[in-house]
């Protein structure tokens, strides 16, 4: 490809929409250019990397038996509802009507298509297992797209189903499908990590992301370097430790006056914030839920959000608790102090619940004793609160967020944290979708039971971005060589000189015919301005020629990842070329 003839221009200023390195570099590079809001147009540079990396998951895919189809983008709202997911996905999934006013929707996932697709052509035992996959365009209404490709309303995605008999056979297909994941990021030069995440409103009952680190990286993940844990920090757990309280004692108010958050509450009393106990309050699907948890952790919002199993969830305003007859920043799951009355614990649960509240539990309530916390009025606080003997719960579970310092749950080792780019994510699905849609199969004795599912995919234009994300410099990308749209940049200088215009047609001829991907920069440009876009598209090989390199009947090879070029003479030019490629 001649440069004066590609579509698409660089540009030298950063755009000042762009916020993030991938998004920055992909519009001075001339890649993409934005349509709508999260929105894009992928133009050639881009198209060339998103084939090679498609044609790698293809390979790999294929490789192990997977069998490539195409699904519809219009999918119908009923089979959503069937699901029970059109309310799991919310705002999220695009939704239209026809001419006959029947309501269709744009998939964001393909789960129930291929479902049903699946319950129509398997009958028996023998017709399983199955690999099925695609590569589409999905869509989805993110409320806050970012970042270019990295979060997108319509992007473009391999997505693979698996359907197997029986639990077994689903862990082999779940493992086959690790191994193949392997194998796609390495054959890319995209160096990932393998961690557990959270199955967001796909479902499923395990789930693992693969995660390419990068400063830039929108998503959290907590690993343990002296063990092999990691996750995403949504999912993450964290060893929470025994707070030392001795013997539980008497229920006993304290004067607290003016002292409402934690930090003033440990400063008064003398007391680490880990013997507290916070309060946070939730509205979840319209509800007010009271969530309490240890002084010394934060409330993870994603865990929260499974645990009640809702689709809305967002923090309570104060004047939303004050309506509810709970006064901020001294309330308590403690109403009833009676101490002695060995019912009080039960007693505060129901008179919660017959407020139309419930309350969530944190597990770390139960590590420990004599806590101190609020007393339902002002400026009081109440000390030596226990579970269960002082409080209840309608759920005590993990609800935590797990941070850098923390102890390892696994290990005890101390907890770190990176910033990632989520580049792919597995799940096993089970039978959640084929028992809400039918689809079944009759085994060797004939009794017929729910086909088990396992759901696989990667987002292959973020996949382009979170390679940007990780291999560029200041000048601009650095392509991994299997990826990158041309693999040398044919770099003539002074073109008005006969010489180096002949030789360098000479070149591009011979390396189209050897079939080598040139990008052939012909414009009558200087060498600052050539060298400058040789950098910026990040083509892993430049050739230079010059009337210099033509002394010596050479030209000049450097790589992009590397500061030091070398001379290859004219006449070893494919020797020296193919090894360095």
């Amino acid at each position: 490809m001649r440069l004066s003839k590609l579509f698409g221009k660089t540009q030298r200023e950063i755009p000042a929409e762009a916020d993030t390195a991938s998004h920055q570099l992909m519009l001075r590079a001339g890649m993409i250019r934005q349509v709508a809001a999260g929105v894009y147009a992928y133009l050639p540079l881009a198209w060339r990397v998103l084939k090679k990396i498609e044609n790698i998951i293809r390979e790999e895919i294929d490789r192990v038996g997977g069998q490539e189809l195409m699904l519809s983008t219009l999918q119908p709202f009923e089979l959503w509802q069937k699901s029970g997911r059109d309310q799991a996905f919310g705002q999220s999934l695009f939704t239209l009507l026809d001419r006959r006013e029947r309501k269709l929707a744009l998939g964001p996932t393909h789960e129930e298509v291929i479902t049903e697709l699946v319950k129509y052509n398997v009958q028996s035992y023998r017709d399983l297992p199955l690999l099925l996959y695609q590569i589409q365009t999905k869509f989805r209404d993110e409320p806050r797209p970012r970042g270019g490709l990295i979060r997108v309303r319509e992007f473009d995605m391999m997505d693979l189903y698996s359907f197997d008999a029986d639990e077994a056979g689903l862990g082999e297909s779940y493992h086959k499908m690790l191994e193949v994941y392997r194998n796609i990021y390495a054959r890319c030069d995209l160096p990932t990590v393998m961690v557990e995440a959270d199955s967001g409103a796909i479902g499923g009952k395990e789930s693992h992301e693969f995660m390419l680190t990068t400063e830039g990286g929108e998503d959290e993940i907590v690993h343990c370097p002296d063990c092999t844990y990691a996750a995403n920090a949504d999912k993450a757990e964290n060893n929470k430790g025994m707070v030392g309280g001795g013997e539980p004692l008497p229920l006993a108010e304290v004067s607290t006056p003016g002292v409402v958050s934690i930090e003033e509450v440990s400063n008064f009393l003398k007391v680490p914030p880990s013997h507290t106990l916070k309060a946070v309050f939730y509205i979840a699907d319209g509800r007010l839920t009271f969530v309490i948890i240890r002084g010394d952790l934060d409330v993870n919002e994603v865990k929260l959000k499974n645990i009640l199993g809702g689709i809305d969830l967002r923090m309570a305003t104060e004047a939303e608790v004050t309506a509810a007859g709970i006064v901020p920043g001294a309330a308590s799951p403690v109403l009833k102090i009676d101490i002695g009355d060995p019912t009080r614990a039960k007693a505060n649960l129901a008179l919660w619940c017959s407020r139309g509240i419930k309350i969530i539990a944190d597990d770390s309530v139960t590590l420990g004793t004599n806590f101190i916390a609020g007393g339902n009025k002002p400026g009081i606080h109440l000390k030596n609160v226990n579970y269960p003997g002082d409080f209840m719960a309608d759920v005590v579970a993990d609800i935590a967020r797990a941070c850098a310092g923390d102890k390892c749950l696994r290990c005890g080792g101390k907890l770190q944290s990176s910033r990632g780019v989520e580049v792919g994510h597995i799940f096993k699905l089970g039978t959640f979708l084929s028992e809400k849609l039918g689809a079944t199969f009759v085994d060797q004795s004939g009794v017929s039971y729910p086909i088990i599912m396992g759901c696989y995919g990667i987002g292959v234009g973020r996949l382009l971005a979170a390679a940007i994300e990780q291999n560029h410099d200041s000048k601009g990308i650095i392509w991994p060589s299997s990826i990158a749209p041309y693999q040398i940049y044919l770099c003539p200088l002074y073109l008005e000189n006969p010489r180096v215009a002949e030789i360098a047609e000479k070149l591009y001829a011979d390396f189209t015919v050897q079939h080598l991907g040139v990008l052939f920069d012909d414009r009558i440009e200087s060498p600052g301005v050539k060298f400058n876009d040789a950098d910026l598209l990040g083509i892993p090989l430049r050739v230079t020629i010059s009337p210099r390199t033509l002394e010596k009947n050479s030209v000049e090879v450097k790589r992009r990842s590397e500061k030091a070029s070398h001379l290859i003479p004219l006449n070893d030019m494919f020797n020296g070329l193919e090894e360095l490629i």
